[in-house]
């Protein structure tokens, strides 16, 4: 009987080890998928391999930003562990990759037939076009046929010379000159200070970098449009659909949607009037404010660069602006928020800079009831140009219509109602141009984001 027994225990074990090598063989990535996702739970921590640029990664003065940046964080997040960040040499990313340097690759990376030979992709969560970069005076590229001839620098390793590559094959007589080391970003300045003469961008590295260098223009795309995902190891099946279970999620609960209007809201509106402008003023006009904007805003635990941005929309750092509305200065301080904040003269610089920044904080203060401190500072830059009254009927016009009153993306919807009477006759306020702080805020926001990027390259 005991005999029996054994046989029997031995044959199972047999069985199960028989079973567990065909399952390896034929479904490897499962088995791999499963130790994947445990280690990062066991250790805490995902690590993401990311490049250094705008639209992807970068960090200054402490503070971690970018688009993919954000979204990884969130994933971590999602996860319940650390996130740890990688940053190799380009070249190298899908070895790093393989070699187990990193969970997956979070890079902007558009998802071609070479690259899914090397990595499996997730679902895609940005759609893209590559588009050729010239100087706005350029006269002699208008279509694909312009090209011929010239010479089109790319960073090695890119779709883009995957692109060039196949449009070659078709018979176009293409030069190229590739660079390792040289990013996307830093091809697109030297187009736009006519150090070279064409390159070729994703569209929403294109439309980032228009707000920077001005004199750019986006000419045409050379291929259909693809999509940005994130990759992993060949095989890691359980980490993947871990992957496109996120981004289902912030999808529906709105996390998605606040990221990407963080970096690319309102990126396709261009003014290139009004950006040569700004670009040329904050050389000659923000430094001699500077000084006085950091000290105020660092007494109420604002981002200066926010505060020149919201200065240069009141005013365009012109310290005797008036308005047809009768307020003056760099803040545009009215009379009664002069008189509540104990301001003298409102067209002097350090007063108006003071009392300017005391409100705003004064007003951040009133909404407790905002959860997101993104979103608060939203409000109360709209009460300061249109008036917190006005911004609390916003918000019960948005209960009204069953929209999230704590959240700016429904008052972006709200406050524009405040101009139609069957809205603002049920309001304490009454009437207002709501449409104007929604401008006044995406203007501040391009503003912004200009200045951080400046302030990136030169921290001074």
């Amino acid at each position: 009987m005991r005999k029996k027994t054994f046989h029997l225990l031995f044959l199972i074990i047999v069985s199960i080890a028989v079973c567990g090598t065909l399952l390896w063989l034929v479904f490897p990535g499962s088995w791999q998928s499963t130790g994947v996702m445990r280690e990062i739970q066991e250790q805490g921590k995902l690590r993401v391999i990311m490049t250094n640029s705008a639209h992807v990664y970068y960090r200054y003065r402490e503070e971690y930003m970018g688009f993919e940046y954000d979204l990884a964080q969130a994933f971590a997040d999602y996860l319940g562990v650390e996130l740890e960040v990688v940053t190799p040499d380009w070249d190298t990313l899908f070895q790093r990759l393989d070699a187990g340097d990193a969970h997956l690759i979070a890079a902007g990376l558009t998802v071609t037939p070479l690259r899914e030979d090397l990595a499996d992709f997730s679902n895609g969560h940005l759609d893209v076009q590559q588009q050729v970069i010239i100087h706005k005076e350029n006269n002699t590229i208008h279509e694909l046929a312009d090209l011929e001839k010239k010479v089109i620098h790319l960073r090695a390793g890119t779709s883009y010379t995957e692109r060039i590559r196949e449009l070659q094959e078709d018979g176009y007589s293409l030069q190229t000159d590739l660079d390792n080391t040289v990013p996307t970003e830093e091809l697109i300045r030297q187009v736009a200070e006519q150090t070279i003469e064409v390159t070729v961008a994703d569209s929403n590295i294109a439309l980032l970098n228009q707000r920077y260098y001005p004199d750019i223009r986006i000419a045409f795309p050379i291929e259909e449009p693809q999509t940005i995902a994130w990759a992993v190891r060949k095989g890691e099946t359980r980490l993947l659909d871990e992957i496109n279970a996120f981004f289902e999620s912030i999808e529906e609960n709105g996390v998605f949607a606040k990221i990407y209007e963080r970096y690319y809201r309102d990126v396709s509106i261009f003014d290139y009037v009004d950006l040569k402008k700004f670009h040329k003023r904050l050389k000659t006009r923000l430094p001699k404010y500077k000084n006085s904007i950091r000290r105020e805003a660092k007494k109420y635990g604002f981002d200066w660069r926010l505060i020149a941005a919201m200065m240069y929309q009141e005013s365009h750092f012109n310290p005797k602006a008036k308005s047809h509305t009768g307020v003056r200065g760099l803040m545009q301080i009215t009379m009664t928020t002069a008189r509540e904040m104990g301001m003298k003269n409102r067209l002097n610089p350090t007063q108006s800079i003071r009392a300017g920044v005391g409100y705003l904080a004064k007003l951040y203060g009133r909404f407790t009831d905002i959860p997101d401190p993104y979103d608060r500072l939203l409000f109360a830059l709209a009460s300061y140009n249109i008036g917190y009254g006005h911004v609390r009927d916003a918000q019960k016009i948005c209960q009204q219509q069953g929209w999230n009153q704590h959240q700016w993306a429904a008052m972006e919807k709200a406050l524009p109602l405040l101009r139609l009477k069957r809205y603002y006759k049920e309001t304490r306020y009454g009437y207002a141009r709501g449409t104007e702080p929604v401008r006044y805020i995406k203007r501040i926001l391009l503003y912004y984001d200009i200045i951080k990027q400046k302030s990136r390259w030169s921290p001074s």
